[in-house]
């Protein structure tokens, strides 16, 4: 009897090939080492009977460069760089990954690409396809894409089951966009490491590096570097009275808001303590309402990971990167805002409603109705981040929870109504002196996110002061600082 057809499969990274191996064997694998780990198992194969092999790379296999002749700095012209021709060399030799592709891809008959789901996935597709050495001519037979945004069980037999082409026209754009950068990169580095030797004493120019992302980049920093050394900040001095009632704080807000002369302020001040008499002389009610987000892409989780949870943005990224590939949220890159229309909102809702933090608004969620939600944008690449199972702050740690526990939140406030609310406005005046204050409050409608229940508990209703970044959580990312330039 012949042995099986061998199915070699190759992942992005080693932990996305062993959630990979595992769902699809159910856990009843074999592993060795090799450049990357080899997960082995016998399964079906589009309808038979087959043995796979599930490694990875990590990363780029290959990276451009000039050819030897082009090394040369003092030989070169940098004008020239730009029509030479560019080589492909491996990324990391001493990691040996092509040569591992090459020796795990004898005796397969199968190839399938279980790379990133994106331009530049698609364009190590095309390096695992070379490194493999399947026949060009056989390779729409024989090489398959798998397309997935988690490594949840379901997502990766549903990908298993929609296996497609790779896409050599989203490879070529990754080739178009390597050389640019090499390009452009090389050649402005050497024309201006070269103009400024010895233009400037202090100037450490041995290599004075271009990048076309990082320099425009590095532009941005130095101008906000600018703005806030020349900024001359100007003193000002404001009423900011207050009144207690029955243990509570509230603070009044000055019609005028501030003074730029300290005598005349201080005048106010005396003049306002001996009064101490206040008469209110206008109340007005307004209903207003904070829609809820689209879904939540990259720079919206990075927005809120810095400005609320106090996250770098490569921290960040490094923390959701660690959630998807343990399968806890989906893929963290994408620029769409926009739920594909086969979205399943019921069963990500459910997946979250044993959590105690939140199962009670999710209970209400499913059991009411959730909301459709808004409009967003549809890059044609990943849908927006979403959690994808179950977790707690004993599993993830700290910093991934917080992380998570806001991808959960802001999903939540996807599908929840818009949070309503009235504010109240009271003009006040001092009696004798007619300087006029205002003080707001808010009364609450209805709810778009579970937290206003633990905030309205703590606060009660129509007070003043009321949290409201920690209710909701997106609108923390629209808040800025006023009459100074920021910290860096």
């Amino acid at each position: 009897m012949s042995s099986p057809p061998k199915v070699l499969m190759v992942a992005e990274k080693p932990s996305i090939a062993l959630s990979i191996a595992s769902v699809l064997s159910h856990g009843q694998m074999s592993t060795r080492r090799g450049s990357t780990e080899v997960h082995e198992f016998n399964g079906k194969f589009l309808g038979f009977h087959a043995h796979y092999k599930v490694t990875s790379v990590i990363g780029h296999v290959f990276s451009v460069d000039f050819p030897a002749s082009y090394q040369d700095w003092n030989a070169t012209n940098p004008l020239d760089l730009f029509q030479a021709s560019v080589i492909k060399t491996e990324s990391n030799p001493k990691a040996h990954i092509s040569r591992h592709l090459s020796q795990e891809a004898r005796g397969c008959g199968y190839l399938v690409l279980w790379l990133d789901c994106d331009r530049e996935g698609e364009n190590i597709c095309f390096e695992v396809i070379e490194c493999t050495r399947f026949p060009v001519n056989e390779a729409k037979k024989r090489v398959y894409r798998a397309r997935f945004s988690s490594v949840t069980e379901k997502d990766i037999l549903k990908a298993m089951d929609n296996l497609v082409e790779p896409n050599r026209h989203e490879a070529l754009a990754v080739d178009a966009r390597q050389e640019i950068d090499l390009k452009v990169g090389v050649a402005f580095t050497r024309f201006q490491t070269s103009y400024f030797q010895g233009k400037y004493g202090n100037l450490d120019s041995r290599v004075i590096s271009y990048g076309p992302c990082q320099t425009p980049t590095l532009g941005f920093c130095v101008q906000h570097y600018l703005q806030i050394n020349t900024f001359k900040p100007e003193k000002f001095w404001a009423l900011r009275p207050y009144i207690i009632q029955t243990g509570y704080e509230l603070q009044l807000e000055w019609k005028r808001q501030k003074l730029f002369d300290v005598d005349v302020a201080m005048m106010f001040q005396k003049l306002v303590t001996e009064d101490g008499i206040l008469e209110v002389i206008d109340v007005s009610e307004k209903q207003e309402s904070k829609g809820r987000p689209s879904g939540l892409n990259t720079v919206n989780l990075l927005k809120v990971a810095s400005s609320a949870l106090g996250y770098g943005p490569q921290t960040a990224m490094q923390i959701a990167e660690r959630l998807y590939t343990q399968g806890f949220i989906s893929y963290p890159r994408t620029e769409s805002t926009a739920y594909p229309s086969s979205f399943d909102f019921k069963g990500t809702l459910k997946s979250l409603e044993n959590n105690p933090l939140w199962s009670g608004y999710v209970h209400r969620l499913l059991a009411e109705g959730y909301h459709k939600p808004r409009t967003g944008t549809d890059a044609g690449d990943h849908p927006p981040i979403t959690p994808m199972r179950p977790a707690t702050e004993d599993i993830l740690g700290n910093d991934a929870w917080r992380l998570y526990q806001y991808i959960c939140q802001h999903f939540m406030g996807t599908v929840s109504p818009d949070c309503k609310y009235v504010r109240v406005s009271n003009r006040i005046v001092w009696r004798r002196l007619k300087l006029q204050h205002n003080v707001s409050a808010l009364s609450i409608e209805c709810h778009g996110c579970y937290l206003m229940e633990d905030v309205l508990s703590k606060w009660g209703k129509n007070k003043e002061g009321l949290d409201w970044e920690g209710v909701i959580g997106w609108w923390a990312a629209g808040r800025e600082g006023v009459g100074r330039w920021p910290g860096y």
